[in-house]
């Protein structure tokens, strides 16, 4: 660890109750800086985020102002917020400016609900650290704010999964791990296995069903009502020995969110030798090539960049479908893979291989100490741009 690593205050939700990507990069992320040898203070706080009351703002304020010795330096302590809540308070994060505090903003999700306070707040930060290189483009064109820095999720080494042969299973196994949510539209999912009732399989719809009831019901009502029941199980939240028996049965994996800024649950299927499908012009595709940018693996190359191009020739861990409301083309993708052997055994081998390049969340904690203990008024070129267009993950401090 560098000399000068600054000492962290990490304020993250206090509420966000479901497992989501945000919680487990949080947690993930102050675990890895904290072995590094930084001194990390995780601080969560309760709120109606993002926007927050009039009270949950105030409680921010305290935070973000708490400490106030040569913010900048080695001894004092560098605020790193959560982007739910301090793009919901800009009024907040500019007094903390203008008292000399310096404070980061982890990006996991751009809010373009709230467009101006997010602005006004990525604006008053010292930095800002995204966790795609899908939330950054989509912050750049925005705002038209530059200086943003990605740091990718790690992935914690898995078991390769055994699939369904293991479980005595009559066909595949299909899951989709997620929060049951509406973006997450697993109402597609089950509309797509209605289609292809005339095929073995199973399926397991894994997620919080606390977070939107009325929704999980309406999922379980569907599988009654779609003729599904026996072969479409939603038990909820798994954790422990009873989601690692699902991982261990699973054949595919999918992620079909409306929106995605990354999709952990892509990497972690692929940590674990499952091919995944998900939709096209999400965050989901960049965590599908994980495993297949250009020099991977190694921190070296990982995790402070953007997804350019799979290695040449290297076949991806399952495909990325162009979906809309219609369920007909998640149908036919399935179909082909239920039905083409050879098929499922690429993408499985696929995914067997990409597990071996995956960067672990060691890596993303040393990129985001590296970008933590540079002097945010140190002013770098910006690095230049590839064939695709897309900058390259470690750029100018935003001022």
């Amino acid at each position: 660890m560098p000399p000068a690593s600054p000492r962290l205050r990490l304020v993250v939700p206090g509420n966000v109750r479901h497992n989501s990507g945000g919680n487990v990069y949080n947690a993930a992320l102050a675990r890895e800086l904290t072995a590094l040898g930084a001194v990390v203070e995780t601080c969560p706080l309760d709120g109606d985020w993002p926007g927050g009351s009039a009270g949950d703002r105030r409680r921010l304020a305290r935070l973000l102002n708490a400490e106030s010795t040569n913010p900048g330096s080695a001894t004092g302590s560098v605020m790193v917020v959560d982007s739910l809540l301090a793009c919901g308070a800009p009024d907040e994060l500019e007094e903390a400016a203008a008292a000399g505090q310096q404070v980061w903003i982890l990006l996991h999700m751009p809010l373009p609900d709230h467009s101006e306070r997010e602005r006004r707040a990525l604006q008053a930060a010292a930095g800002v650290i995204c966790t795609s290189g899908s939330a950054a483009a989509g912050i750049r064109a925005r705002h038209g704010l530059d200086g943003i820095r990605v740091a990718l999720p790690g992935t914690a080494p898995a078991p390769l999964a055994a699939g369904s042969l293991s479980a005595g299973a009559g066909g595949p196994h299909i899951i989709a791990v997620a929060a049951l949510l509406e973006n997450k539209d697993q109402s597609l999912l089950l509309d797509a296995l209605a289609r292809l009732t005339d095929l073995p399989w199973t399926a397991s719809l894994i997620g919080s069903d606390t977070a939107h009831p009325a929704y999980a019901a309406q999922l379980r009502n569907s599988v009654e009502c779609l003729g599904l029941a026996g072969r479409v199980s939603i038990p909820g939240e798994l954790r422990g020995p009873a989601l690692e028996a699902v991982w261990d049965a699973a054949d595919l994996s999918l992620l079909i969110s409306r929106a995605e800024t990354y999709g952990l649950v892509v990497t972690e299927s692929l940590a674990r030798g499952i091919p995944v499908l998900v939709r096209e012009g999400t965050g989901a595709v960049e965590a599908l090539g994980a495993g297949n940018l250009p020099g991977s693996p190694g921190p070296d190359s990982w995790p402070g960049r953007m997804l350019d191009a799979p290695v040449p020739d290297t076949p991806l861990p399952g495909a990325a479908v162009g979906l809309g409301t219609d369920p007909a083309p998640l149908a036919d993708l399935l179909s082909r893979w239920l039905r083409d052997a050879a098929l499922r055994e690429r993408w499985r081998d696929a995914a067997a291989d990409a597990r071996g390049r995956l960067p672990g969340w060691d890596a993303t904690a040393r990129t985001v100490l590296e970008f933590l203990s540079t002097e945010s008024t140190e002013s770098t070129e910006s690095p230049e741009t590839g064939d695709s267009g897309k900058p390259a993950a470690q750029v100018d401090t935003a001022s």
